[in-house]
């Protein structure tokens, strides 16, 4: 295999597929490496470490085909490490050779028989806005959990509504809620849950791209985003039933500025460490915001609110509340409460689509 292109464009396919490869060693040594197969001018690279898989096809100046695996991390800090410009890549019996201006490096390969043979998934793929998919998944995923003993927590559940397609994220101690109205991506009353790691990588990549084809099988899934492929396969389990979670009756209303909220809950969190909460007072006069920490300090902060309800003071994880009112599109935000220890649920006037319910914390 040879063929010369461009060092940034290398790199940035290096780095988008690097993510997906493994870091496990001894007869799992293969998934930590990038497998690259050129075909004309065509180089498609692959990463996978068997739950998720990425690969990317680049157009380079082929001169004989050919396929090699090699490191990851290592070819990508070497191509990071290069002076912009073309760089020539060349493998054969001793490993990969890369090249550009003065610089040489020669990388040992790994056997190509050992990387996974891919298959593609079945079926016809179903074009979405990549907008829209943007929003929906960056107002859900961060409520999904990282802890690896639950893994049905550490997906996003995809379900058929009547209304469109429903995703659903929770950690046990937050729940996020968004409908896309009008979008038959599953059959009817389906529902799939794909890991939030590989939506994490699918975030990554839509902003560069108009419409992302999506595809489901029985166990797998495929987001095709241009010259880019994420595939993952899908959690197996029962996602927890949420619908009896969410309150139907909340008598506090607080309305405020989302963006003054959001700055006024950074400022405050400066004080709340150690697994301190924030505070937010909210009464008729307004809302105020306090954090105190022991041996380090505190914050207060005022802000103009509308409250209807019995004055109330409830405390929350500062960074689940923020992500929160990160998540909830519009210029204002509702928070709506029963009392200082029932789930709070934050919502926005400007959609029905989305919400975010959030367990407070315990004060004295």
């Amino acid at each position: 295999m040879k063929f010369r292109c461009e060092r940034d464009a290398l790199l940035e396919a290096l780095t988008v597929t690097g993510r997906a490869a493994g870091t496990r060693g001894g007869f799992q040594l293969v998934l930590s490496g990038v497998h690259m197969a050129l075909d004309g001018d065509e180089l498609t690279l692959t990463a996978t470490d068997r739950e998720l898989t990425i690969t990317m096809q680049l157009t380079v100046a082929g001169a004989s085909n050919g396929e090699a695996v090699v490191t990851a991390r290592l070819v990508g800090d070497v191509v990071r490490s290069l002076d912009a410009g073309a760089v020539n890549v060349t493998v054969d019996g001793e490993g990969i050779h890369i090249d550009s201006a003065r610089s040489k490096f020669s990388l040992q390969t790994m056997g190509t028989e050992d990387f996974p043979a891919l298959a593609g998934l079945d079926g016809d793929p179903v074009v979405l806005e990549a907008d829209g998919l943007l929003t929906a998944l960056r107002q859900v995923v961060k409520a999904a959990s990282a802890d690896e003993s639950r893994p049905v927590l550490t997906g996003v559940l995809l379900s058929a509504e009547e209304e469109g397609l429903r995703l659903v994220t929770t950690d046990s101690y937050r729940l996020a809620l968004c409908d896309l109205p009008g979008l038959e991506v599953l059959g009817s009353d389906q529902s799939v849950l794909v890991p939030s790691r590989a939506l994490q990588e699918v975030i990554r990549l839509l902003g560069d791209v108009e419409q992302v084809s999506v595809r489901f099988s029985e166990r797998e899934a495929s987001f095709n985003l241009g010259a880019v492929t994420v595939t993952t396969r899908l959690i197996e389990g029962e996602f927890p039933s949420y619908q009896g979670l969410i309150p139907t009756h909340q008598p506090n209303r607080l309305t405020v500025n989302r963006e003054a909220f959001i700055n006024a809950v950074r400022r405050v969190r400066l004080m709340a460490q150690d697994s301190t909460p924030i505070r937010l007072d909210m009464s008729a006069t307004g809302l105020e915001l306090s954090a105190t920490t022991q041996d380090v300090g505190e914050a207060q902060e005022q802000l103009d609110a509308a409250f209807e309800g019995e004055d109330l003071t409830v405390a929350f994880n500062p960074e689940y509340l923020l992500d929160g009112a990160e998540a909830a599109p519009g210029d204002e935000i509702v928070l709506n409460t029963v009392d200082a220890l029932k789930p709070a649920v934050i919502r926005t006037p400007e959609s029905e689509q989305f919400l975010y319910l959030l367990m407070p914390v315990r004060i004295n």
